[in-house]
């Protein structure tokens, strides 16, 4: 039977599959290209994992457990990036997968850390507190639809803007860090620059490390499991505190760096042979 005619069990038609309400997704199969319905059950498991932390996170901020909130926000993350690295392990990778990860990353890291900042300090701002978790949630909405239309046309190395799991964690963490703080306004304040800010930063043109470079396979000193240890302790001890100190430094690195580059910019030299020295 020649590749072009392949079929299989899974193989099914579109209207067939349109009638019976199935997903259907193209795949290549040794060169041929075959529809096939269903999904795949692992990686879209850890992604619906991850959707349900997320919708926690509302539910107990809108309770006033503004820590749980928080912790669900990071264990958010973690799934977030579980599904991604299981499915190409094990060589489930698709479409549907791609769509359902980014809805679920934009109620996860989009309305979820916004609702929590509004509900632990910024609805004393009336108005103005809606407005700033609007620029947060609308923030990460465009960065997720720019980062799904810049795939495979950007340098890897590098995300342009932040990422919104990162944008999501300096939120999460600084309600973690400070929710046993009285909110007073200088909390407040910190509260709308912090939210405002990562909400501007997901759609800014800043460019941050992806470290997608970083080489994990290969052999590294033995001591550098000792520094992996003293991370985890150091976690350990306050992990609110670290948490949100250490995303809030990857947050300002990218404006840092995007600085630095600009002030380290060579000036353009004079033309040679200007006007003034004509005879």
């Amino acid at each position: 039977m020649s590749k072009t005619n392949r079929t299989d069990d899974n193989s099914v038609s579109a209207e067939e599959a349109l009638r019976e309400g199935e997903v259907v997704e193209e795949e290549v199969v040794e060169g041929a290209r075959v529809r096939r319905k269903g999904i795949y059950l692992l990686p879209n498991l850890l992604t619906t994992a991850s959707l349900f932390s997320g919708f926690f996170a509302m539910v107990s901020a809108a309770n006033g457990m503004f820590e749980n909130a928080a912790i669900a926000i990071f264990v958010s993350m973690v799934l977030d990036g579980l599904d991604g690295r299981v499915a190409r392990m094990t060589n489930t990778q698709s479409k549907f997968g791609e769509e359902y990860d980014s809805l679920a990353d934009m109620v996860a890291f989009g309305v979820a850390p916004g609702l929590v900042a509004f509900f632990w300090s910024l609805n004393s701002f009336g108005q103005f507190g809606w407005a700033i978790t609007f620029i947060y949630v609308a923030g990460a909405a465009l960065r997720l639809a720019r980062f799904n239309t810049q795939i495979g046309s950007v340098d890897k190395k590098y995300f342009v803007g932040l990422p919104s799991p990162s944008a999501a964690a300096v939120v999460a963490g600084l309600v973690w860090c400070f929710q046993g703080v009285e909110p007073e306004f200088w909390l407040k304040a910190m509260t709308v620059l912090v939210v405002g800010g990562a909400g501007v930063l997901m759609v800014s043109n800043i460019l941050y490390r992806s470290f997608k470079d970083l080489d994990l396979k290969g052999r590294v000193p033995f001591a550098a499991i000792l520094v992996v240890v003293l991370v985890f302790v150091v976690v350990t001890l306050d992990p609110g505190t670290v948490l949100f100190a250490g995303f809030l430094v990857y947050g300002l690195s990218g404006p840092a760096r995007a600085l630095f580059r600009k002030v380290r910019r060579p000036r353009p030299q004079a033309a040679e042979g200007a006007d003034t020295n004509k005879d």
